[in-house]
């Protein structure tokens, strides 16, 4: 499903679903969503830029802990006619504090209604959390008393 959007209605989509970091159009142009596609499409208008493109390639950071950490990178394929703007692709990816890629998720055949909210984009690149079974020595220390305290343990799953 398309949903055909004018630019202030498909960045103010994206920025309810959380995308309200910077990003940049086309590799250049760094800016809130709305901004930086519009320094894009002045400087196609002005000339700076030979035409605009019908297909935008819009990136940004989804999460960022600081240089030493892994972070979230978004890569939105977006395309505009006449106008309008709609989402096309979008690739999360998560990379780790040199760039090397961790995990990635490709969505296809989106639309900016249909796209997932930002805490949503993280979670599907995100490592799950792993639930560890603690077994503890029971209080007479005899092989019986321990499984029943492993048995608890286990059980609270």
């Amino acid at each position: 499903m398309e949903a055909l959007s004018n630019l202030n209605t498909f960045a103010k989509i994206l920025t309810e679903k959380g995308y309200t970091g910077d990003f940049h159009t086309q590799g250049a142009y760094p800016g809130k969503l709305k901004d930086s596609i519009t320094n894009y499409l002045e400087n196609c208008r002005s000339g700076n830029v030979t035409h605009a493109k019908p297909l935008l390639v819009i990136s940004g950071l989804l999460l960022w802990n600081g240089g030493g950490k892994a972070h979230v990178e978004c890569n939105l394929w977006v395309k505009y006619l006449n106008g309008k703007f709609f989402l096309n692709k979008m690739e999360i990816k998560r990379k780790n504090r040199f760039g090397k890629l961790l995990k990635q998720s490709d969505l296809v055949n989106l639309s900016v209604i249909t796209a997932p909210h930002v805490n949503k984009a993280i979670a599907m690149v995100s490592d799950k959390k792993k639930k560890k079974v603690v077994a503890k020595r029971g209080i007479s220390g005899s092989k019986n008393s321990k499984q029943l305290v492993y048995e608890k343990v286990k059980h609270k799953n």
